[in-house]
């Protein structure tokens, strides 16, 4: 991963409370998987930020690599990776994801 691939994806984490890692955006995704993800985040009422990884390559290929995570989608909830889809579906069925999501008060 590029250096500048690296400081794009540490500067988003920093910036927003929820990332979405995902193919393309939660209005109009190119995944199933990716779907699903940002349905539930909208499900449970909260404000994301997404990164549309078919847009950037080098993005695409930077966040496996920073993540050390094989496959997109990927949520982050203040910079720390919660995993992507079917963790997220996991935690969002037992309530765990929803009692992450409501201790953060999101700056966006």
């Amino acid at each position: 991963m590029s250096d500048a691939s690296h400081e794009i994806i540490s500067n988003t984490l920093e910036s927003y409370s929820v990332v979405l890692y995902m193919k393309g955006t939660p209005d109009f995704p190119q995944c199933g998987f990716s779907y699903r993800v940002a349905e539930i985040l909208k499900q449970l009422n909260v404000e994301f930020h997404s990164v549309n990884v078919l847009e950037d390559e080098a993005i695409r290929a930077g966040i496996k690599t920073f993540s050390q995570w094989p496959t997109i989608p990927q949520l982050y909830i203040k910079g720390t990776l919660i995993g992507g889809c079917d963790i997220v579906t996991t935690l969002y069925e037992s309530g765990e994801l929803a009692a992450q999501l409501e201790s953060i008060s999101d700056s966006d």
